[in-house]
């Protein structure tokens, strides 16, 4: 359960949402049970992470515009329209990270939903839209910093079924049943396959191997989603570390054979994959690039590296309890 109060020098601080057009009580931000999107998983998201740098007392925000277009597009896709441009997105996620105060590594998540209190309406042109954003206190998204994956029976969806390059409500439950195959089998995470048996994603995050000097990675036509940190991690490798980068399609047994393996997401971060199906992935440690671009990426997201600075949002966070 999310908390509804903050620690702000160690008096509590209230938690706050944006809902239905204004910044209220994280408790007062409620939908009707005649929801729309609550029945039928109408609604498109984003997860945004922000990182709190210490040293500086700021909240660095990753790539908020990215993902503000990213969430634009999945509107368009279900017919939604709403009165915020991705400048007045930008500027309300900022506003409500400082009023919330958090002095910890935060996820951002605004959701874009049909709102109408209708059930029983297949027909998306007829639904009105709406929009909330909360912010809640975020760790280790996987719990472990090395992680043992197993390739799941579920198939990731195709694209001529439901939009696989947006991130809709509905398509994650194809996420969600991997997730929860993968554990309670034992492993920390699943990896998917597409319909013709070639890799495609893990259930929140996508896929890198590194292979006889090249990264490789899912071609977008195998449905993976079309990540920003995918994005990041691609420009990384090429721009700062040399490494060619080649999207194609990735066979499973490839995998085994790699030289190295690892996952990439705004909650995942990027973490390396040391097994797969009970097989190490060549000596079962997380290799030199995955090692590398971690390591670039983590001073990049928490706003320690001049060169991307770009791409981190600045919040300065309001420590007077309003």
């Amino acid at each position: 359960m999310t908390n509804r109060t903050a620690s702000v020098n160690g008096a509590p601080h209230p938690q706050f949402a944006f809902f239905r057009g204004e910044m209220v009580p994280l408790e007062d931000a409620r939908v009707s049970v005649m929801t729309h999107a609550l029945h039928y998983g109408t609604a498109v998201f984003e997860g945004i992470r922000g990182n709190w740098n210490v040293e500086q007392e700021k909240m660095y925000i990753f790539r908020l515009r990215e993902h503000y277009e990213r969430l634009m597009q999945g509107c368009r896709m279900l017919m939604m329209e709403l009165p915020y441009t991705v400048d007045d997105l930008c500027r309300i996620t900022v506003e409500l990270v400082e009023r919330n105060a958090n002095r910890s590594d935060i996820y951002i998540r605004p959701l874009a939903y049909k709102g109408a209190e209708m059930v029983a309406n297949l027909k998306l042109h007829e639904l009105s839209s709406d929009f909330t954003l909360i912010v809640v206190p975020f760790g280790n998204y996987l719990g472990t910093e090395n992680l043992r994956c197993c390739t799941s029976s579920w198939r990731r969806l195709e694209d001529q079924m439901t939009p696989t390059q947006i991130k809709t409500s509905a398509n994650y439950l194809n996420s969600i049943l991997a997730k929860t195959e993968a554990v309670l089998a034992g492993f920390d995470e699943a990896i998917l396959l597409n319909q013709d048996g070639h890799v495609s994603e893990g259930s929140g995050e996508n896929l890198f191997m590194m292979r006889k000097g090249k990264l490789i990675t899912p071609v977008l036509e195998d449905n993976p989603l079309p990540g920003i940190t995918r994005e990041t991690v691609m420009e990384l490798a090429q721009e700062d570390l040399g490494l060619e980068v080649v999207e194609r399609r990735i066979d499973r047994s490839e995998l085994y054979l790699a030289d190295e393996v690892f996952l990439s997401g705004t909650a995942a971060h990027l973490t390396p994959v040391i097994s797969l199906d009970s097989r190490p992935i060549a000596d079962g440690e997380p290799g030199p690039v995955s090692t590398a671009l971690k390591r670039m990426y983590f001073d990049i997201v928490f706003g320690r590296n001049p060169k991307y600075l770009h791409w981190c949002t600045a919040a300065v966070l309001n420590l007077v309890a309003a």
